[in-house]
């Protein structure tokens, strides 16, 4: 199935391994260029380097997201290269339950996750509009089984669903993905989907649908990707 996507621009945050590399080699995959963002610069330059034996241009744009300025300077790069697709990705792991979580844990859940994921898309945002069509595919958090991390995908959830009726009409969408367990694809996976963790390239699929054309009537969803199994540890 052609996806539509060659030739469009994207860029994907904390795209230096893992779902982050996945999404970023699938939509490669499709013709489409990818600018590849993350804070390791090895691990940024061999993702963007298997993107460029594919044929498909790419570039690298390194950042701590949580740094002042530099969510605002990701996403001024992101529309110099022409990305039409921004995936939101890059975000801390958090854990701890409420008995053995502080301030910090929560300030950590927040301040590393949600409001980089509000920066780069308030500050990419004008040129999606201005283009008349775009995608903003927010990939939610990988332990929402914890306190911190569970209260930062709600606010990720409720804000992609509040953007998406702020964007309604003006042909950009915004999507969160939110992933069930994932691991590593070189781990041995075994069983059937519902019996098995998840792989990162499973996350990919789905965020690259939602990437493409075909989805241009899907806006505001969360998309549980996680097997059947809602609970992640």
């Amino acid at each position: 199935m052609d996806l539509r996507l060659a030739g469009r621009g994207a860029l994907v945050t904390g795209a230096g391994s893992r779902i982050g590399a996945a999404i970023a080699g699938t939509l490669a995959d499709e013709g489409c260029a990818v600018l590849v963002h993350g804070r390791d610069a090895a691990a940024a330059a061999a993702v963007a380097e298997q993107i460029a034996a594919r044929g498909v241009r790419t570039e690298v744009v390194l950042g701590d997201l949580t740094e002042p300025g530099v969510a605002e300077e990701v996403a001024v790069t992101a529309r110099d290269f022409g990305a039409r697709i921004l995936v939101n990705n890059a975000g801390p792991f958090a854990g701890g339950d409420w008995g053995g979580t502080g301030p910090a844990d929560w300030h950590t859940a927040f301040e590393g996750d949600v409001l980089p994921t509000v920066r780069v898309t308030q500050t990419l945002l004008p040129s999606l509009r201005q283009h008349g069509w775009g995608r903003v595919i927010t990939v939610g958090h990988r332990a929402a089984g914890t306190a911190p991390p569970a209260a930062a995908r709600a606010a990720m959830v409720n804000m992609t669903t509040s953007l998406a009726h702020h964007l309604a009409g003006t042909g950009v969408t915004a999507n969160c993905v939110s992933p069930g367990v994932i691991v590593a694809d070189e781990e041995r996976i075994d069983g059937s989907a519902g019996e098995r963790p998840g792989r990162p390239a499973d996350i990919a699929a789905a965020v690259v649908y939602l990437a493409s054309p075909l989805a241009d009537y899907v806006n505001g969803i969360e998309l549980r990707v996680d097997g059947g199994y809602p609970e992640t540890p």
